[in-house]
């Protein structure tokens, strides 16, 4: 299978092919409003603006599955990320990342990039890997999701070629996005 014969739900519940982004550069989140993390939201925007008219896309799926950080509603949480941080990147339906409800996005995104490690100089590394360590001793050695603010890097072949965890400098990622544009 290849990420384009995926389909995903758009905020309106409508059936969306992945097919329909060939040839874009996209970055893929699940996202939180109510996440440490959420003020990514503003350089997100930002990068999305700044290369979007050479072929970047942003896709945001919003996910309650950690530390239920996005409780709202579908149509609050696009609401506040317009609202807050004016988000003008596609925003789908909530869906799960992992377990045996995970979107076929997602276990096929983890499928081809598994987690790599958090960033050791982030501030938040050390309490994401205390807390994932006492859930789950062997976490590291998991390919699932760890935490909101996941990002997959896809080409515009399709292929996945970079995964960032939430404490991945921005600016790294910016110049991946960059060379692959």
């Amino acid at each position: 299978m290849s990420l384009y014969e995926i389909t995903v739900k758009d905020m309106n519940g409508r059936e969306v092919s992945l097919g329909d982004y060939k040839g874009k550069v996209l970055l893929i989140i699940n996202s939180a409003t109510l996440c440490g993390f959420t003020p990514q939201y503003e350089r997100l925007e930002k990068m999305y603006e700044d290369y979007k008219e050479q072929g970047f896309v942003i896709l945001d799926f919003p996910c309650d599955q950690f530390g239920h950080q996005a409780p709202g509603t579908n149509e609050e949480i696009a609401g506040f990320c317009e609202s807050k941080y004016g988000v003008t990147y596609p925003i789908f339906l909530k869906i799960e990342v992992n377990g045996e409800n995970a979107s076929p996005l997602y276990k096929y995104l983890v499928k081809e990039k598994g987690f790599g490690g958090f960033n050791p100089e982030h501030e938040l590394s050390a309490h994401l890997d205390a807390k994932l360590s006492k859930e789950d001793p062997n976490y590291k050695n998991e390919p699932s999701i760890k935490w909101n603010f996941t990002k997959f890097l896809i080409d515009r072949r399709g292929k996945v070629t970079e995964r960032f965890e939430p404490t991945q400098d921005l600016d790294l990622i910016e110049r991946k996005i960059k060379e692959l544009l």
